[in-house]
């Protein structure tokens, strides 16, 4: 269950860190306004409260692994709120980000 809670949280902590960074976006460069840019920044700070709930106490490990998920979420963030079609190097790409966030959260560690 751990790993399950873990995953959510990235999921979660990606949801408002690309979603307030989309939000900043919009607001500046679409010219939505301020009331967007102002929501951005709310969701951006939310996304690092979100990250210390990580069970991992270490930070550099969290946030180097959340980078993964950071990568495929953008991707996926892109397909669904501005219709970009991903490349397959950049599906590729992604999974190997993927990979690369399983082994440094949930490697087998001796303590």
């Amino acid at each position: 269950m751990p790993i399950a809670r873990s995953i959510a949280l990235f999921v979660l902590a990606a949801l408002f860190e690309i979603g307030g960074a989309w939000l900043v976006w919009q607001g500046v460069r679409e010219h939505r306004g301020w009331i967007w840019i102002g929501a951005g920044v709310i969701a951006l700070g939310v996304y690092g409260f979100v990250a210390t709930l990580q069970p991992d106490a270490e930070f550099g490990r969290v946030l180097a692994a959340y980078g993964g998920v950071f990568v495929a979420g953008s991707l996926a963030w892109g397909m669904a709120a501005d219709g970009y079609r991903p490349d397959r190097w950049d599906v590729i790409g992604a999974l190997v980000c993927l990979a690369g966030m399983a082994v440094i959260m949930y490697a087998p560690r001796g303590r």
